[in-house]
């Protein structure tokens, strides 16, 4: 089959790491790249076109699809510029900046017949999808907590991440994919309500921690913890780095690291309910806190998942040829847009935001 003809509109960090990896893969053909700055196309590799402006690259007949890989405030116009220029999209997430943006987006997407999906790619991350075989299997019973966070240390973002008219801070730029994360790991299951505390710790903009709180109708409370000024010595320890936690009533389960180690863990006999009872332990009369008597700890090892960010170009090919839906749904990343908002009007007013209903 003719491979598909990708050319990219932005050529920064995001830009690069297309370049990198589309143009070594079996069934796209990568042409070549605009950018709002002409310096940013002196690195990009023999052989690919490079566009003087965004129009030249969207009138080229020799283009499928355009990838959207410009700062977020632009994905707004750009998607709607390729739409009229009849050209298939992809957009960097976040997909636009608010709701309503999207919604405009989305009208003239239809009216002009194209194809539109999001760059979500972060639901192949292994140490997500390990996470998510967890919970998927069943093994830990109910589950009641689902926990997701992200440290740094650096404190700064990069480039234009510091800036808010460019839509910058870490809401939009980690927020987006650990939400996603979370909703595709329940599909089907209603958000009841959202609190969030959302704060500039040492940026002067932009926002650079929040703690989410998600209330789902399956009875799980999902919490989302990022922040890029967490101060640490022990820079090797994989919990610092990405660390998921999950809870059930069958067992307990941690996922450390992006390329993760962990283990699933339960208890040789849970402790029944005995009323006017005490229990004694070396740490004092507890039955729940201090060290475990030996033996009533069992672990074993976490699921074995084989995924990467390639994934997401090759479900792009398939289902680009009708061979299978694009993992990525409009309608999916309307809602992780809607959530933010949400975040954000909790964060303003310190109230929980009622979300999804009945």
């Amino acid at each position: 089959m003719d491979a598909i003809r990708i050319a990219i509109i932005g050529h920064g960090f995001m830009g690069h790491e297309h370049e990198k990896m589309l143009t070594h893969m079996d069934g796209i053909q990568l042409i070549g790249f605009a950018d709002i700055d002409p310096a940013q196309l002196e690195d990009v590799q023999e052989g690919l076109k490079r566009y003087s402006s965004n129009e030249e690259l969207m009138s080229d007949p020799d283009v499928d699809v355009v990838l959207i890989a410009a700062n977020n405030k632009y994905h707004h116009d750009l998607v709607i510029q390729a739409a009229r220029a009849g050209k298939d999209i992809i957009c960097e997430k976040p997909v636009a900046m608010n709701v309503e943006e999207l919604d405009d987006m989305m009208k003239v997407v239809d009216e002009c017949g194209v194809r539109f999906t999001v760059h979500h790619q972060r639901r192949f991350d292994p140490d997500f999808r390990t996470a998510k075989e967890i919970y998927d299997s069943g093994t830990l019973g109910n589950v009641y907590t689902i926990q997701s966070m992200l440290y740094g240390y650096n404190g700064n973002m990069h480039d234009w991440h510091v800036y808010v008219e460019e839509g910058g801070g870490m809401l939009f730029d980690w927020g987006v994919h650990l939400i996603d994360q979370i909703l595709w790991m329940m599909p089907g299951k209603k958000v009841t309500s959202v609190y969030a505390d959302l704060r500039n710790v040492i940026n002067t903009e932009v926002d650079d921690y929040f703690k989410i709180l998600m209330k789902f109708d399956n009875g799980v409370m999902a919490e989302i913890e990022l922040g890029t000024y967490f101060l640490t010595d022990k820079m090797d320890d994989k919990w610092f780095e990405r660390h998921w936690f999950i809870g059930g009533n069958k067992g307990s389960a941690y996922v450390d690291g992006f390329h993760p180690e962990g283990k699933i863990v339960r208890t040789a006999g849970l402790l029944k309910n005995v009323g006017g009872k005490r229990t004694m332990t070396a740490a004092g009369p507890t039955r729940s806190f201090g060290p475990p008597p030996e033996g009533k700890i069992l672990t074993e090892k976490l699921p074995e998942v084989n995924t990467c960010h390639e994934n997401y170009f090759e479900n792009y090919i398939r289902a680009y040829r009708g061979e299978e839906d694009f993992l990525v749904k409009i309608p999916e990343t309307r809602r992780v847009l809607a959530l933010m908002e949400a975040v954000r009007e909790s964060a303003r007013t310190g109230e929980a935001i009622h979300f999804e209903r009945g």
